[in-house]
């Protein structure tokens, strides 16, 4: 039976300038007191060619957690535009929410990121310079299209979490390229939700 179920994620300042920092208001119910922190993970994807232009933005550990209902928010830095690489800097790719438990990883959600110019920007979007102009770019995360995977994990720390428990591996790139890299080896699953802001009610069983 899993200890932490996550209920409602709602994105914060959204669609906002490609260099304000993410934000995003958690909220997670433990059905009992937990005997270590939670850590909570951002992850920028800058390249669907190669994991190794990933981003962990910033790292919080959560805790004590007592048993009940709690929200946070957890705010992260933009990407380093210097490990991005430039002609991946303008189009479609992900950011990953991530938490663990004894530093193993059991949900993971998923928003698909469009930068582009401002819609005012019209040469900039049809003819866009070799060099991105960042302090024109907006970033939109698209919550209309939350991508959840679920890991199941052993609560207790005498047991190694088997990986290929996960119900399925979310591609963590461009759309168009996703399929290419080996860790795609399935879809994320769609969350739950019927609402149309940024907030998006998950409704997920990580047992």
């Amino acid at each position: 039976m899993a200890k932490v179920h996550i209920s409602n994620v709602t994105v914060l300042d959204n669609p906002s300038s490609f260099l304000n920092p993410f934000q995003f208001e958690i909220t997670f119910e433990c059905t009992e007191d937990l005997a270590t922190d939670l850590e909570w993970k951002i992850i920028y994807v800058g390249s669907a060619e190669s994991v190794e232009h990933d981003q962990i933005l910033e790292t919080v550990l959560v805790g004590p957690v007592p048993a009940g209902c709690h929200k946070f928010v957890f705010e992260a830095p933009a990407p380093d535009i210097n490990k991005i690489p430039i002609n991946d800097v303008v189009g479609v790719t992900v950011v990953l929410l991530t938490c663990s438990y004894r530093s193993k990883e059991f949900i993971r959600v998923g928003y698909y990121v469009n930068n582009f110019y401002r819609s005012e920007d019209v040469e900039l979007n049809e003819n866009p310079p070799a060099i991105p102009i960042y302090e024109q770019l907006q970033r939109t995360i698209v919550t209309k299209d939350v991508r959840v995977t679920k890991f199941k994990i052993d609560w207790d720390d005498e047991v190694q979490a088997d990986t290929n428990n996960a119900e399925n591996v979310p591609p963590v790139g461009n759309p168009e390229n996703a399929a290419n890299q080996e860790r795609d080896r399935e879809p994320m699953k769609p969350a739950n939700f019927s609402n149309e802001s940024n907030s998006v009610g998950v409704a997920m069983d990580t047992s």
